[in-house]
């Protein structure tokens, strides 16, 4: 679902199929000159707002900084903890080969409480969310279950309790012929999570394969 204003975003309530929500949004400024200005050391460097503050940028950088810093106040008004991220890549999970479990699987984000899950790319690969209806929850999935069956090693009774401590019950498979829809850049969204309560399926969504000479410019809380 797309709406036009971030107070819409916000006070759409999810419901039955509705997880996703879309401020849909054509953003100016050059989002690449604050990624030129960063040291990237590590895979992932988080920016504060003092440091993007301190940059000094083009008219066009200023533009992007703008929006940065304005969809900062945003979300902080509204009682989320925004991050700032620039990102070569994320750390790959190969605990256990047959079943990653890091970000670029589908998955859903749990919370005991209550929250939702807001994110935008504003430089780079978008991320990727998929219908609950063309995906599988991977534990649910034959091969992959007696796998992780060898891989517990206990009696029944833990099993369940073993999938949701590693996080293996939070991945799902796409079907074969499922759209995969991206997120898109400039585009703030608010997916939804699984919570206790929930009036609606949590969004399966995963983290782009990044470009090797790209890097991504990510708001989320």
């Amino acid at each position: 679902m797309k709406v036009e204003t971030f107070q819409k975003l916000i006070s759409t309530p999810f419901h039955g199929e509705l997880n996703a929500i879309s401020w849909k949004r054509e953003l100016i400024g050059d989002f690449s000159e604050i990624i030129e200005q960063v040291e990237l050391n590590e895979n992932l460097v988080e920016l504060s707002q003092e440091e993007l503050s301190a940059m000094q940028l083009s008219k066009q950088g200023q533009l992007a900084r703008e929006i940065l810093l304005t969809d900062f106040q945003l979300l902080k008004e509204h009682g989320a903890s925004p991050t700032l991220n620039i990102i070569k890549d994320y750390e790959r999970d190969d605990a256990f080969p047959f079943f990653p479990t890091d970000v670029y699987s589908f998955h859903v984000d749990r919370s005991p409480i209550p929250t939702d899950t807001f994110l935008c790319t504003y430089y780079g690969e978008s991320s990727e969310i998929v219908s609950n209806y063309q995906a599988t929850q991977k534990i649910l999935i034959p091969e992959i279950r007696v796998e992780l069956k060898k891989l517990y090693g206990g009696d029944e009774v833990g099993f369940e309790a073993f999938l949701s401590e590693y996080f293996f019950d939070l991945h799902y498979q796409a079907k074969p012929d499922a759209t995969i829809i991206s997120l898109g850049k400039g585009n703030l969204w608010r997916l939804a999570t699984d919570y206790p309560g929930s009036d609606c399926l949590p969004c399966i969504h995963r983290a782009p394969k990044e470009k090797s000479s790209e890097k991504r410019l990510l708001m989320i809380c």
